[in-house]
């Protein structure tokens, strides 16, 4: 092995790769030296590269590491100790125990004390073996929220809508829980532009984005007179324009244009005092959200001021700590203000649809979805730069699916800095997110096992992989799910490292498992047929679909639709006969097998309706522990919320909900729509019949 092997193997960074079983791909030195660079470790020369492998071999190596983790029922692994160390953890509560099973869950302080009078200390995250599992079995709506618009939106779909359609789910439909695109804070764009409507590429993580509040329902709007409730009522007249210029499926939805007509009103409701209990509230909120809070406030107030970029700002201002930083956050301590506030209205919201959706009878209510990574010139990463990695972005090597790789402009947490800090900053936003959720949806779930790393300039096929501490990663979620009584759902779609799955299942993370994709591929070496699997060879720990946000509907799916919108896309890989011919016949076994099934009748004219209702009735009797219903597929709509490989190309993220002619449905209409009641009654029967119970289910299946 090559002395720069040796050291990327020290520091997780592959220095190869394999995109399948046995075919291994050299990754290019510069591309090692990079990554290494940014983890902190100078390879760049000989001489350099020969002292940082004396330093992560030779006896200066650290006595304890930076995080030792414990589980319930595993010893911390702490290799290389010298015999006679002592060792003593200090809990988060301040008394002393020694190390060993009964510790409380938490993170503590470990410290070891060598004979020869050395001393180290580690952070010690005490986890749970496993995380909550959801109560029984439940289905539930998977939603765009933007999406979804009433007659009350101002031109996308919000908190307020939230609440109403979990209220209407819950009582009506069944459902047990809604699960939602990422609400995480939008980056905003450079002057002139439009702001990148994806959700998986957010300012920040931690904190919900006020282009959701329901303006109406802040309270302070009761209390707005004379000349600012005019303006008010000119803003609402506004709103309804934008909502119905999309209604009317006139233009797509636009949240710049949303955003500016609220930011408006937000601050004519900044100017109205708030009641006594009211700002008791808000005290209290600001002081639970401490720096993070008032770091995020400060970026929106300086993104303001000098573009939404602070890799480009006036020097100082890059730095959050500079003492240019803390003039500035005093000189704007009115508008930073005003920021903070946005934030409090905005939890108070996501708490009242919380808090609705479990009124309603959903065991679960709102699933939130944690994003892969942030802007890197957002919020997050200006505040967090010493823990994500500079001039990295986070991708995906070249597969069978895409033969250029991909490369999603994200930053990689730096997997030394979370240790060194005991994964706070990883902790911190968990818990921001789960306080408001019933489950937790963490996108790409294998990064927290390795994250494929683009250095920046380079093109995706020139990354590699470095690894993450998976026991650290996972026992960080495992600790704040656990203290905050809530399930995990992992993605886990797509070319996944052997064992992942195993090591989530066993600690009851559930997977996420797509109809279309559940065939039989076998294992290595062991080539399956390719058929559907039958409801009992389905995996009972997970989130079972039949689309998700980047595929196409159910309706677009069994009509080939999704051919014809790739073929005008220019998406297709082969000639467009061909891929027609092809997706009809695997249409065609589906629906063969739902027939079987009993699912369908044996014979008679294709019905679109029964079909998409036979598939998800198809899912009630696997054993997944939930079942999710995408709530476009309850009236037909054939558009895809996103295409990946589009940019300009298609509107992704910017669509309505709509009917199968591609008619905007309202809030209202969702709610009296016959079709839709008849799906949620299948899965809701479904659930309830002897079907239902996947025990019988696996029993009857004789196939």
């Amino acid at each position: 092995m090559s002395r720069l092997a040796r050291l990327a193997a020290a520091h997780g960074v592959s220095t190869s790769y394999e995109p399948s079983p046995g075919r291994h791909v050299p990754v290019p030195e510069e591309t090692v030296v990079s990554v290494l660079g940014a983890l902190g470790v100078d390879a760049s020369t000989p001489a350099a590269l020969r002292a940082s492998l004396a330093a992560a071999d030779g006896p200066s190596a650290r006595l304890l590491p930076a995080t030792v983790v414990q589980r319930d029922s595993r010893p911390p692994d702490l290799p290389g100790l010298p015999e006679g160390t002592a060792l003593r953890v200090t809990t988060d509560r301040g008394d002393h125990r020694d190390l060993g099973p009964g510790l409380p869950a938490g993170a503590h302080t470990l410290q070891a004390f060598t004979p020869d009078g050395r001393s180290a200390h580690a952070t010690l995250l005490v986890v749970p073996d496993r995380f909550p599992a959801p109560a029984g079995r439940c289905f539930g709506l998977l939603v765009q929220l933007y999406s979804v618009l009433s007659q009350r939106s101002w031109g996308m779909g919000d908190l307020g809508d939230l609440a109403d359609l979990a209220a209407w789910a819950g009582r009506t439909g069944g459902a047990g829980f809604v699960q939602l695109n990422p609400l995480h804070t939008a980056a905003p764009a450079p002057s002139g532009e439009a702001t990148d409507p994806s959700p998986y590429r957010p300012s920040s993580r931690r904190f919900t984005d006020p282009v959701h509040l329901r303006i109406e329902q802040v309270p302070e709007f009761a209390y707005l007179t004379g000349a600012a409730r005019e303006q008010a009522a000119e803003l609402l007249s506004s709103a309804a324009a934008l909502r119905e210029d999309v209604l009317r499926g006139h233009a797509h939805i636009d949240r710049d244009a949303v955003w500016q007509l609220k930011r408006r009103a937000l601050e004519l409701l900044h100017a109205v005092q708030l009641s006594p209990g009211r700002q008791a509230e808000y005290d209290a909120f600001a002081a639970r959200q401490g720096t993070p809070l008032d770091d995020h406030a400060l970026w929106c107030v300086l993104a303001e001021l000098h573009g939404p970029d602070w890799r480009r700002w006036p020097s100082g201002l890059d730095d959050p700590r500079s003492a240019r930083t803390a003039r500035a956050r005093a000189q704007h301590a009115g508008q930073v203000e005003f920021h903070r506030r946005l934030a409090w209205l905005t939890d108070a919201q996501l708490a009242d649809a919380q808090r609705t959706a479990r009124e309603a009878g959903m065991p679960l209510g709102l699933v939130h979805d944690l994003a892969l990574g942030v802007h890197p010139s957002g919020s997050d990463a200006w505040a967090l730069q010493d823990a994500l990695a500079t001039g990295m972005s986070i991708g995906a090597p070249p597969d069978a699916f895409n033969a250029a790789g991909q490369d999603w402009g994200l930053p990689p947490w730096r997997p030394d800095a979370l240790a060194e800090s005991g994964y706070l900053p990883y902790r911190e936003l968990l818990r921001a997110l789960l306080r408001h959720t019933g489950a937790l949806r963490i996108d790409h779930v294998m990064g927290q096992f390795r994250q494929w790393w683009v250095p920046e300039g380079r093109p995706p096929t020139e990354g590699t992989y470095v690894r993450y501490d998976a026991e650290a990663m996972l026992g960080s979620l495992a600790l704040e799910a656990c203290r905050a009584g809530t399930p995990v759902i992992g993605e886990d779609l797509g070319t996944v490292e052997p064992g992942v799955r195993e090591e989530l299942a066993d600690r009851g993370v559930l997977g996420t498992s797509v109809l279309w994709f559940e065939r039989d591929w076998g294992t290595a070496g062991s080539p399956g047929s390719g058929a559907p699997l039958a409801p009992r060879q389905w995996r009972e720990g997970c989130l079972a679909t039949a689309t998700t946000h980047d595929l196409p509907s159910t309706a677009a799916r069994i009509s080939g639709d999704h051919v014809e919108l790739r073929h005008r896309l220019g998406l297709l890989d082969g000639e467009v006969d061909a891929e027609r011919a092809a997706d009809a016949a695997e249409t065609a076994e589906w629906l063969a097998l739902f027939r079987r099934d009993g699912l369908l009748p044996p014979e008679g004219p294709r019905d679109e309706e029964a079909e998409v209702r036979a598939a998800y009735r198809f899912l009630t009797r696997t054993p997944a522990r939930m079942v999710g219903v995408w709530l476009p597929d309850g009236v037909g709509d054939r558009r895809p919320q996103n295409v990946p490989g589009t940019w300009r190309e298609y509107p992704n993220w910017r669509l309505p909900v709509a009917d199968g002619s591609g008619r905007p449905v309202t809030l209202e209409e969702l709610a009296s729509s016959p079709r839709l009641a008849a799906l949620l009654a299948a899965v809701r029967e479904g659930l309830a019949g002897p079907q239902g119970d996947p025990g019988r289910a696996a029993r009857q299946d004789v196939r």
